[in-house]
């Protein structure tokens, strides 16, 4: 039986689950879906001969753990992005990083094609600093090609002791322009919420990721605010979930539950009806009523996605920005025994309140608000989306593909805060996207300039 289960980021994984090999075997025995059939144990024969051939006549002398761990991993990504084998040390690393603390460069990454791709920098670290954006291409680490690296061992090669250097071959963008980044490696202390009162009268929470300090700082950012704020001029929550690439499950349900009070959050449906889970709210609005605002876009998924879907489906938040990633499967970490290893893999599909099922479609936010985005980094940001990735589960003919992923460092340039704050001010919703329809409107008549 899986006593705990975590909902995991599009890239490194985010969480931890509890199980052991004994209790998980013993689940499938007896049931038909175990029972081995003659091909079956064909099959399994047939691996045996290959692994005996290879040890025996190999050129050079091959390393049989490693043998057996590649051949466990590619069985398990043959199955999804998000599936994978994970040996004693990404095992500890994973749970480190649970804790919110961990050694290297600060980025969430997937692989894709062969390559390592950015789902996202995380704030305030050197990948950040540097530059590093969504939709980003690694291609190298210290000019050694990731071709042939799985994910891990490119992870691998990004960490190390702190304040050593690392080079990156990025390519960025449709064109995948050539960029060399150099960074030096820190200890990455992730704080995943972060606030501040915007106009004196809204309370801003940015969550850049769900780990296991989540919960608890966004109640002590609500509390802040609830002393800060008279109660009379508080105008509502900004809740920030732009390229938060999810986390845990039971974070995720919190951060909801502290907007309502009754009523489903999530369910998870896995391969048998008897599998399925609901997660309830329990009584107390932390927020008393106050209107909330959302913002989203195509770095945001996973755990950011039950957040979103269920306070829309909910009509507790207004959602701004552009549709998220569509990440809408749960992988459990099952811990095997010996090896102090661990099996990562994908159990289930997680639903909103109103049963819609995210994976590879995204949540579209109620307000579609587009950023304007520096020339230089035009059709360089966005993201492709869950639908884009090789192997993704499948969610029927209306797959969509990801969005636009940028965030303007400048917050008087970042349209999609502006139109938050402006709804939670009293503006309408008419008269926000009246306004950004005559801004695209002014934009798309500006005559080309030329510099002479």
């Amino acid at each position: 039986m899986i006593r705990k289960t975590a909902l995991l980021a599009t890239g490194i994984a985010i969480g931890a689950g509890c199980a052991t090999l004994g209790q998980q075997a013993r689940a499938l025995i007896g049931t038909p879906a175990a029972a081995a059939t003659a091909d079956t144990y064909k099959f399994l024969s047939l691996f045996g001969d290959v692994f005996d051939k290879v040890r025996a006549d190999y050129v050079e002398k091959p390393d049989e753990q490693k043998l057996v761990e590649n051949a466990i991993n590619g069985m398990l990504t043959s199955l999804d992005p998000h599936s994978s084998y994970l040996d004693a040390k990404g095992f500890k690393d994973m749970r480190t990083q649970t804790e919110g603390k961990f050694g290297g460069l600060g980025i969430e990454v997937t692989q894709e094609d062969g390559l390592v791709k950015v789902v996202t920098p995380i704030d305030e670290t050197p990948a950040s600093r540097a530059g590093i954006m969504s939709g980003d291409l690694i291609g190298a680490i210290d000019d050694e090609s990731v071709q042939g690296m799985t994910l891990n061992q490119a992870v691998d090669k990004m960490r190390g002791q702190i304040n050593t250097p690392v080079k990156l071959t990025i390519y960025r963008g449709k064109d995948k322009d050539k960029v060399e980044v150099k960074l030096t490696r820190a200890e990455i202390h992730i704080k995943s919420v972060r606030s501040r009162k915007q106009e004196d009268d809204i309370g801003y929470v940015r969550i850049s990721q769900f780990n296991e300090e989540t919960a608890d700082g966004l109640r002590n950012a609500m509390a802040k605010f609830q002393q800060e704020i008279p109660a009379d001029k508080f105008k509502g929550y900004i809740i920030d979930l732009r390229n938060n690439p999810g986390g845990l499950l039971d974070q995720s349900i919190q951060v909801v539950n502290a907007f309502i009070d009754k009523g489903e959050i999530v369910s998870t449906r896995g391969r048998n009806a008897d599998e399925t889970q609901r997660y309830n709210a329990r009584p107390g609005d932390l927020s008393k009523g106050k209107p909330v605002v959302v913002l989203i876009n195509g770095g945001s998924a996973s755990a950011s996605e039950i957040v979103a879907g269920a306070l829309q489906d909910h009509k507790r938040a207004t959602l701004i920005g552009t549709r998220s990633f569509g990440k809408g499967s749960v992988q459990t970490i099952i811990p095997l025994g010996g090896s102090s290893g661990a099996l990562r893999l994908t159990t289930a599909r997680y639903y909103t309140p109103s049963g819609r099922s995210i994976q590879a479609k995204g949540i579209d936010p109620d307000m579609i608000i587009l950023q304007d985005v520096p020339d230089e980094l035009k059709g360089k940001d966005d993201t492709k989306g869950e639908a884009s990735l090789k192997g993704h589960l499948k969610n029927g003919e209306d797959e969509k593909s990801g969005s636009q992923a940028y965030v303007p460092p400048d917050e008087k340039k970042d349209k999609q805060l502006v139109a938050a704050v402006e709804l939670l001010h009293g503006k309408s919703k008419a008269q926000i996207m009246a306004e950004q329809t005559k801004e695209v409107a002014k934009d798309s008549t500006k005559a080309p300039t030329k510099a002479n």
